[in-house]
């Protein structure tokens, strides 16, 4: 990028992080390590437990095994880059860096949008037509329906980040973020940010809030359907197979609804809480909510347990 008249283009920008105070970074810096370190471990463990256990090759883990994916490049995204800047002097990411960081988080966050209404429409077929579920859900399909969640993500990533990053920046070049988030970026545009804004806007309404309303809808079914199943049993039953998948709607959404809705407060505290939260600590909680609840996992890795060498078990 090339500067106009006697302005020059950024080729850096600083993150200022959490806090400015060096004593209680290196306080974050464990707290925040060991969180990386679990969600690593959890949702690679997730995954790995999935592939090799032949119970866990139904529609339902194959779209949870890719949501502890997305969970860890959008964590990786975030909390290395984070971690550095705890512990070091410099702040700074270059123009390159800042853009591919929020590409990548843009991506894997627009992908669990689709993928959690992939998952609610795969809760709806279960427990409305289970006598159609084999058929419905082929493995080809949802194959399918993943590979869409993907390719979504990516296009709606790329279509937000270059018109945001092809924006002049002359200076200031500090972010009031411990990210690079584009509405706290272009905030730093010496020219007329309202293109990115419309696209971010309008990516935002489709997929974002798109995705919502589908989630929604099909719960709307899959109560009428619960409804009319007539024992007790059969009705804790089907609720306790949406539940997890729940908690982990209201989860997202919830903090990443709060963090979105009101742009304007995005230099303040509460901001960055919100955003550690939806970013950071839910996808740590993602596959514990999953586990806790579930029977086949816990069998499952009950079984890998049992068949691992004693050095393991110990």
């Amino acid at each position: 990028m090339e500067g106009d008249g006697n302005h020059t283009s950024v080729a850096m920008f600083i993150l200022l992080g959490l806090s400015d105070e060096k004593e209680l970074q290196l306080i974050l810096f464990p707290v925040f390590l060991g969180i990386y370190l679990v969600t690593l471990i959890w949702n690679l463990g997730l995954i790995i437990l999935i592939r090799i256990n032949s119970n866990l090759h139904t529609p339902m883990y194959l779209f949870l095994s890719s949501l502890s994916f997305i969970d860890i490049c959008c964590s990786t995204s975030i909390s290395p880059r984070m971690l550095s800047d705890f512990v070091g002097d410099a702040k700074t990411i270059s123009f390159m860096a800042c853009a591919t960081q929020y590409f990548v988080i843009s991506c894997m966050s627009l992908a669990e949008c689709c993928l959690l209404a992939t998952m609610a429409y795969d809760r709806y077929v279960a427990i409305s037509s289970p006598l159609q579920y084999s058929a419905i859900m082929v493995p080809g399909r949802c194959w399918k329906l993943i590979a869409v969640t993907y390719g979504t993500g990516f296009l709606s990533s790329l279509v937000e980040t270059v018109p945001c990053f092809h924006l002049f920046y002359c200076g200031p070049n500090i972010i009031q973020h411990f990210f690079c988030d584009v509405p706290q970026v272009i905030t730093l545009s010496c020219s007329n940010p309202f293109i990115c804004q419309l696209t971010v806007f309008l990516v935002a309404i489709s997929l974002g809030l798109g995705s919502l309303r589908f989630i929604l809808l099909s719960y709307g079914f899959i109560a009428a359907s619960i409804l009319k199943i007539s024992s007790d049993k059969g009705s804790a039953k089907a609720f306790n197979t949406c539940a997890s998948h729940l908690a982990t709607v209201i989860l997202y959404y919830g903090t990443a609804l709060s963090v979105y809705m009101h742009p304007g407060s995005g230099h303040s505290m509460k901001h960055k809480v919100l955003s550690i939260f939806y970013i950071i600590f839910v996808p740590m909680l993602n596959p514990l909510i999953y586990s806790l609840r579930n029977k086949v996992i816990k069998e499952a890795l009950k079984r890998v347990i049992k068949r691992s060498p004693p050095i393991l078990k110990k």
